[in-house]
């Protein structure tokens, strides 16, 4: 035996049977390396004092990812005091583990990992998902929920399918969680092998024509204002303005982070959490401290600049996109983006279609996956990918010589290069 360090435990290699590594300096301690490769803390005891004659219980504390060796050693030592003093913890822990019920899961799972360990913008879509779970089987025991429950769920979302999918992970995600802390049974996930929905690519590109109308709705936006309606049944109605009276001026911030997102093509939240100490307008970058990719530049165009320039600095606010509350950036752009919207008739179009224009006119242009991805802080160059089919300059240019030849040997070579066609064989 030797004492568990990450190197020791690295070390150790999987054999054609189970077995356990033990702890030289604190007994009852170990960790198990299955047939399959995967490795687990484990804390081993003898019940209430027991002596030869008591049967051992193994209690598994968390995969050798999940806790490190420190970590796990601490969790086995509080574990075997409390044996000393009469406890029994693996029959603590099946008490506790047939008296949870999935909504008290959810809320240690949200309170425990999804609010201290994901990003604020993430953990808004993960509340709604968890929110779906706890309102149908709230009640229900964690490991009384059965897969026909999760995929009867499932299927009531099924008009929305990108969110059924991406509920079910995070449902699983939960299952998997509480198992490593030991709240549930190790490998119980009534999520394992439901069918996710096919999903439809999302992505909206604008074109040159939406373009201009979205550029037109912001100036008028913020010049003259935005036209409203008004419900003339209404019985206040008769004491609204004339209907060539009945305008409003958008805010100059809501309307400067709108012309930022499709100008260089950032997240939402890059955008309205922005502060003016992270804004370099010599080298042209807005340097995050944190994204969803982690440390990120956003790379300014003069036209970025330009906006930004034009923006008034809000005396005690940090934020570029100053919000109402004193020195909070602005909440969201719900309002503002569905009254430019409606002007210029892009009705469906979500803001994140502006980070995927930004990206369709860079890949139209021939500008390079690697680089699109680098200016859109995609981690991953198969994110990109997606915008390959749009690069088509490379393919028009090719077809165009391939035409330009043709057309040209067919006219008798009128100014242009005829390639001639090399025989094949000896007969034609």
């Amino acid at each position: 035996m030797v004492k568990l360090t990450k190197r020791v435990v690295d070390s150790l290699c999987a054999r054609q049977k189970q077995y356990v590594e033990y702890d030289a300096d604190l007994k009852g301690f170990g960790v198990a390396v299955y047939p399959s490769g995967v490795k687990s803390w484990v804390c081993e005891y003898r019940p209430h004092g027991g002596g030869r004659g008591v049967a051992k219980k193994r209690v598994t504390l968390g995969k050798i990812t999940q806790l490190t060796p420190e970590q796990a050693r601490k969790t086995a030592a509080d574990m075997l005091a409390a044996v000393r003093l009469g406890g029994d913890p693996a029959a603590d822990r099946e008490e506790r583990r047939k008296a949870l019920t999935v909504g008290e899961l959810l809320n240690l799972f949200d309170e425990q990992y999804v609010g201290p360990m994901v990003k604020p913008g993430t953990a808004v879509s993960h509340r709604i998902a968890l929110a779906e779970l706890r309102q149908a089987h709230g009640g229900v025991k964690a490991e009384s929920l059965a897969r026909t429950h999760v995929a009867a769920l499932h299927a009531r979302m099924a008009d929305r399918p990108y969110a059924a999918n991406r509920a079910v992970a995070v449902w699983g995600k939960a299952f998997t969680w509480g198992a490593a802390r030991g709240l549930i049974s190790e490998g119980y996930n009534p999520t394992k092998g439901l069918q996710k929905y096919r999903e439809q690519g999302r992505e909206r590109f604008l074109t040159t024509d939406e373009l201009a109308r979205l550029g037109a709705a912001l100036a008028e936006g913020e010049t003259i204002g935005l036209p409203y309606s008004v419900d003339e049944t209404k019985p206040k109605a008769k004491h609204a303005p004339r209907t060539e009276n009945r305008r409003v001026k958008l805010d100059p911030f809501a309307v400067a982070a709108i012309r930022l997102l499709i100008l260089t093509g950032a997240r939402l939240r890059e955008i309205l959490d922005a502060q003016w100490s992270q804004v370099d307008f010599e080298r042209g970058i807005l340097f995050l401290a944190d994204s969803k990719t982690g440390k990120k530049p956003i790379y300014l165009s003069s036209a970025a600049r330009a906006v930004l320039a034009a923006l008034p600095r809000v005396r005690g606010n940090p934020h570029v996109v100053a919000g109402a509350k004193d020195g909070a950036p602005r909440a969201d752009l719900k309002k503002p983006w569905a009254a430019v919207k409606r002007a210029a008739g892009l009705e469906g179009l979500r803001l994140h279609d502006l980070r995927h224009s930004f990206a369709s006119i860079g890949a139209g242009a021939s500008m390079g996956l690697p680089v699109i991805g680098k200016l859109l802080g995609h981690s991953q160059a198969s994110t990109t990918h997606r915008y390959a089919h749009l690069d088509a300059d490379p393919l028009r240019r090719a077809v165009d010589t391939i035409g330009a030849t043709i057309t040209a040997a067919m006219e008798g070579n009128k100014g242009g290069d005829v390639v001639p066609l090399r025989k094949l064989g000896g007969n034609q």
